[in-house]
């Protein structure tokens, strides 16, 4: 990537992005304040503990969800943050409202109180889920977070990927991040070997394909433990990810966007989370 072309992506995070998110963008060019960012994140967390208020864009209702946790999660990630209290408040929402098996649902009925993408459906009574369940839990093991919710999201994540064989993106990307993180490396391997084919199955592997693809740097935004890709499928999609900057100078959601404001949202996300990634494999100028 060219210092132009980085200048544009940071244009294109001022025209469009949330604070939170050029506050993000400032803080991995090493020029801006971790605190800041955690400053605006709170403003996203309620009063249960759980995340809400579009933090993730499309669920725009105030209240709070499971997947908005996952979200605010990789943001204190990337901040190595997990000393943060909003992770034990946000760990004891969890609590409340983890499924008899262990799991927290996809999302809850209270969504329907409020405008949403229309994917975000959910029975009257939904089960737990390893969409946020297995992510959340991969990350609070990588930082040795020790919570009461975290043994028994554990083992309900174990336990739905055993009973996996056929797999969707979104939750081959979720089991993909719980066993990357998860301390047992032995299990972790042996799972990965079963389901490694499953797992590529979900991946779009031309960088060219149209719509709501994934693509394996969505997989390894950056380098992993698990061998899911070889080098140059990884180089290969660097390079891609560099060409697929806008004129605009950011990254654009290849799903659907179902009202104006989540372009912008999605878009300045987005495009943070992709110069993580070519930060990470060493594709950013200086």
């Amino acid at each position: 990537m060219t210092p132009d072309a980085l200048g544009a992506a940071e244009r294109y995070l001022l025209l469009n992005a949330r604070l939170i998110d050029r506050l993000r963008y400032d803080n991995l060019m090493g020029r801006g304040s971790a605190d800041r960012v955690l400053a605006v994140l709170r403003a996203y967390q309620n009063a249960d503990g759980g995340f809400g208020n579009a933090l993730e864009p499309d669920l725009r209702g105030p209240g709070s969800q499971p997947e908005p946790v996952e979200v605010a999660f990789w943001i204190l990630d990337e901040l190595d943050a997990f000393d943060d209290p909003m992770v034990t408040r946000a760990c004891d929402y969890l609590v409340t409202i983890t499924t008899g098996d262990g799991g927290v649902p996809f999302v809850l009925p209270s969504v329907r109180a409020f405008p949403r993408a229309p994917w975000w459906e959910t029975p009257d009574d939904p089960p737990g889920h390893l969409i946020p369940t297995a992510s959340i839990a991969g990350l609070l093991h990588k930082h040795k977070v020790v919570h009461p919710w975290l043994a028994p999201a554990t083992e309900f994540t174990w336990a739905a990927i055993e009973a996996t064989s056929e797999l969707q993106p979104y939750e081959a990307r979720a089991i993909l991040n719980f066993l990357e993180r998860v301390p047992d490396r032995d299990r972790a391997h042996k799972e990965f070997t079963r389901l490694r084919e499953a797992i590529l199955a979900t991946v779009a592997l031309d960088p060219d394909t149209p719509g709501d693809a994934h693509f394996p740097l969505d997989f390894a935004p950056e380098p992993g433990e698990l061998p899911l890709f070889a080098d140059e499928v990884l180089e290969r999609h660097l390079d891609a990810l560099i060409d697929q900057q806008t004129d605009d100078g950011g990254w654009v959601p290849n799903f659907p966007m179902w009202t104006p404001i989540v372009a912008h949202e999605w878009g300045g996300f987005l495009t943070v989370e992709r110069l993580k990634t070519l930060k990470a494999y060493g594709r950013l100028p200086g």
